[in-house]
């Protein structure tokens, strides 16, 4: 692939993008959903934001990443829950999956 064609793929790729996120607000107003389906698009939102925090926290490459990490996340998760601070929430996680490892936990 030569520079002209990797420019014309960012184009068009930019192009498509911006189509989309436009046509979002655009057609808000016109294309109107049930309330069951706004409710299950909401909670679809909320279930791919729990399988991505599910993989980051238990997944390193191909295998299970061990205990100190699931730990963390877990502290992060009450914390935040209990609404602390967000500094508070990442310093405690981070802590406590360093202090894991410090100890030999993987």
């Amino acid at each position: 692939m030569d520079g002209t064609e990797l420019l014309v793929a960012t184009a068009v790729l930019a192009v498509g993008t911006f189509a989309f996120r436009f046509a979002g607000p655009v057609l808000r107003s016109r294309v109107k959903l049930t309330p069951r389906a706004e409710r299950l698009m909401a909670l679809a939102a909320v279930v791919l934001l729990a399988a991505l925090v599910a993989v980051s926290a238990l997944t390193e490459g191909h295998g299970f990443a061990g205990i100190a990490r699931p730990a963390g996340v877990l502290v992060a998760g009450v914390l935040a829950w209990r609404k602390a601070p967000f500094a508070l929430v990442v310093v405690a996680a981070a802590a406590t999956a360093a202090l894991l490892r410090l100890a030999g936990v993987p």
